[in-house]
């Protein structure tokens, strides 16, 4: 414990200085709360009179820095890890090399969760923001998609041969589930093809799940999201347990 404990620290600081994750995963939903709070208010939703913009829209805005961390970050990290040899010299210590990974899923766990309380602290305080939903459900939902995406960053982080790969393969998975998943442009405002092509993203699944336990609909209805998110959990952590690289 006071290895991971001290590892974390450490690891913390260093992504504090990258800035990266603090733009992105931070700084990046909150930006987008302002907006669609002041662009729309309190006004219907484009799909349902019964909530108002800023609430069907909080569940995809939340998503942001979990997209952020675990299919951007994640990879990175792990395979600029594996390239610097910091995975293989940890073969030789005391310190199991899966400790290292552990910290990294912490860190952007904890980017997460910060993002999360931020952007509803800033849409109770400016907008009058109010989930409509069960708390408890809403951040099972959360932790659910936190688990899909990171299981994603992992696999590709795991077997990517390079950073060069891991990079553009994290780019190929990151900026379309961000802009086409609903996290940014409104799902429900792209035309019927593009929806359908949307809803081939695991972020669009898990926007569906968020959307549904923040405005405290039945959970039935997103039957499918939740398999979904499950399924690539299992498959991806499945095959990064199986062909991991550690050096």
């Amino acid at each position: 414990m006071k290895t991971f404990k001290t590892l974390l620290i450490t690891e913390g600081r260093l992504s504090l200085r990258g800035l990266d994750m603090f733009i992105f995963a931070i700084c990046m939903p909150v930006v987008v709360v302002v907006i669609l709070g002041a662009v729309f208010g309190n006004k219907p939703a484009f799909d349902d009179a019964e909530y108002t913009f800023l609430e069907q829209s909080f569940g995809a805005v939340s998503a942001i820095a979990i997209c952020a961390g675990g299919v951007m970050g994640l990879p990175l990290v792990v395979s600029d890890y594996r390239s610097r040899k910091i995975l293989k010299r940890l073969k030789v210590t005391p310190a199991d090399p899966a400790l290292i990974l552990a910290v990294q899923i912490v860190i952007y766990a904890l980017y997460s969760i910060a993002s999360l309380i931020l952007v509803y602290t800033t849409g109770v305080i400016f907008f009058g923001y109010q989930l409509k939903g069960s708390w408890i459900q809403f951040l099972g939902a959360y932790l659910l998609v936190m688990l899909s995406m990171f299981s994603i960053g992992l696999l590709v982080g795991g077997i990517a041969p390079n950073t060069k790969i891991a990079g553009a393969a994290a780019s190929l998975l990151y900026f379309p589930m961000l802009i086409f998943s609903g996290a940014t442009l409104p799902y429900e405002v792209m035309p019927a093809g593009f929806q359908k092509a949307a809803d081939l993203l695991p972020l669009t699944q898990g926007i569906k799940l968020l959307k549904a336990s923040s405005l405290g609909q039945p959970m039935d209805k997103v039957f499918v999201p939740v398999m979904v998110m499950i399924a690539v959990a299992v498959i991806c952590i499945s095959i990064s347990l199986r062909f991991f690289k550690w050096e």
